[in-house]
């Protein structure tokens, strides 16, 4: 059950409307004032700042790249403050269910701060408990923040950026699982069963995790930007988690999306993951897109590539495929005469990201998500083995997947049933060539025609013909009224008959209009 508020609306919008105007947000929206704006915003802007930096399908990479530096840890709450919370859940005998409690918690973030505590049966464990009211707080923020934006138009002034009420909305929808911790304790039980034995997680305490409570066990191990290993020991280490890395991405489609090295620790000799309250999530068509971009980038076929990316997102307005396939030859060219060992892959998604916001192609947020991921778990990998490149191992990692899933009867049944439709079929071309030359010989044949990419070419056209069709009927209208000035027809006007004289003066009229035309279009070019 949602704890419930009474929002002071005018007060918060008052404060908003202050700070935007502080940075002038009329006179445009850099990514430096950006981040600024979300930091005075206070947290709950900041954990909006922190998901918009992973869409880079939204925003330019220069403005996900200043919203990453946004950082997630906010003064702690005093303890009375969290007591309070601990009795809304468990009564006053919370003190029966966790015997010691540490009141100073060991981390402190925007939606909630985590506690170390004894069970009774003396089991370690940490207790992550949500900030009160901030499901109400983040709620109440994004509705005001939009109004915020209509009364300042501030769309008018940055939508060369970003749709900001569809980026609101999604960040709502994010947070909104992110602030149920019964889901983060369903993903976390779903990543166990996904990669034990390779990876361990903190088992999940169910009989005290609420949706706004999370108790799980302690990790005492060490983080591994923190431990004194040999490099041979480093190197494996690294290796172990690309390949759980890429064995999430490519088999489960369900990653972790936050792979710092504080969110990996070395218990012994076994890798643990910590906080799963971020997941990403790829459909399989999604995961076999991937694939196949991948395979086209090592190919170098442009033509695939780009179909690809074309698959995977949406895009709500007309592309220009000449430039975008332009853009995707010229993308692959900075990269062709480099050794695969020697392409960062982050580099190499960031500039395909880039060229999907030129051309306004959204990307599925599983997508954009796994960019950001990729970004994080490279930093990580670079700390432990700065030799290990993940696009090779991502490379040969798709290979072995693919001859270990490939069915091949299947798929000599599938190419056999291509080469026997393929044979049906040319047998039939003699036939449709004799029907197409007897319809050819009696005039009877039409031909469909589609112009890709011509839109601008034919609107041209289209105004070219109205101008010839506009000269042509004032030119007629000119001689069928000097022919009707040489005959006697009644009524006249001015002398000459009426019927010629309203001729006269419609292709006179149409004559000025096209001149106007004409001269308007020179001006504009």
């Amino acid at each position: 059950m949602k704890q419930t508020h009474q929002p002071n609306y005018s007060r918060r919008l008052t404060q908003i409307l202050h700070i935007l105007k502080k940075h002038h947000i009329t006179k445009g929206l850099t990514p430096l004032k950006l981040r600024l704006i979300l930091e005075d915003l206070g947290p709950t802007f900041v954990k909006i700042g922190q998901l918009m930096s992973t869409r880079q399908d939204l925003f330019s990479q220069a403005y996900c790249d200043e919203l990453s530096t946004l950082r997630s840890h906010v003064q702690p709450l005093d303890f009375p403050t969290i007591e309070q919370q601990l009795i809304k859940t468990y009564g006053h005998s919370w003190h029966s269910i966790f015997p010691y409690f540490h009141t100073t918690p060991i981390g402190s973030a925007s939606i909630a701060q985590v506690h170390q505590a004894t069970l009774q049966d003396g089991r370690n464990v940490v207790v992550k408990i949500q900030r009160p009211y901030i499901y109400d707080q983040i709620k109440d923020d994004i509705t005001l923040l939009k109004k915020a934006c209509r009364i300042l138009h501030i769309q008018n002034f940055i939508s060369h950026v970003v749709d900001i009420h569809m980026v609101l909305d999604e960040f709502w929808n994010t947070a909104e699982d992110e602030m149920n911790f019964l889901k983060e304790a369903e993903y976390t039980k779903t990543f166990h069963d996904l990669n034990s034995p390779m990876i361990q997680t903190p088992y999940i305490v169910d009989a005290y995790t609420t949706e706004t409570i999370l108790v799980m066990e302690y990790i005492d191990g060490i983080s591994i930007d923190q431990c004194l290993l040999d490099q041979q020991q480093r190197k494996e280490i690294a290796k172990n988690l690309a390949h759980n890395f890429l064995k999430q991405v490519i088999e489960d489609g369900f990653f972790h999306a936050d792979l710092h090295p504080g969110n990996i620790k070395l218990r012994y000799s076994d890798i643990v993951y910590l906080d799963f309250g971020m997941m990403g999530i790829l459909r399989k068509e999604d995961r076999e897109l991937l694939k196949t971009s991948l395979i086209a980038v090592t190919q170098e076929d442009i033509q695939k590539l780009a179909d690809c990316l074309l698959m995977l997102g949406k895009h709500s307005v007309h592309i220009d495929y000449m430039h975008f396939y332009n853009d995707i030859d010229s993308l692959l060219h900075r990269y062709i005469h480099n050794d695969l060992k020697d392409i960062p892959l982050a580099d190499l998604l960031q500039d395909l990201f880039h060229v999907a916001y030129t051309h306004h192609i959204r990307l599925p947020k599983g997508i954009s998500i796994l960019a950001r991921s990729i970004i994080t778990m490279e930093s990580t990998l670079n700390l432990l083995d700065p030799t290990l490149n993940l696009l090779t191992l991502l490379k040969q990692y798709v290979k072995d997947y693919i001859l270990q899933h490939h069915d091949i009867q299947k798929e000599i049944n599938k190419q056999g049933k291509k080469v026997l439709s393929s044979l049906q079929h040319s047998i039939d071309l003699p036939i449709h060539l004799s029907q197409l030359l007897s319809l050819l010989s009696k005039g009877r044949a039409k031909i469909n025609l589609e112009i890709t990419d011509s839109y601008a070419p034919l609107s041209t056209i289209d105004h070219m013909i109205n101008k010839l069709t506009v000269g042509i009927i004032s030119t007629g209208l000119l001689l069928a009224s000097s022919i009707l000035c040489t005959t006697q027809m009644n009524p006249k006007l001015f002398g000459i008959p009426a019927l010629g004289c309203i001729g006269y003066l419609i292709a006179v009229c149409l004559g000025l209009w096209l001149v106007y035309t004409v001269i308007k279009n020179h001006r504009r070019k």
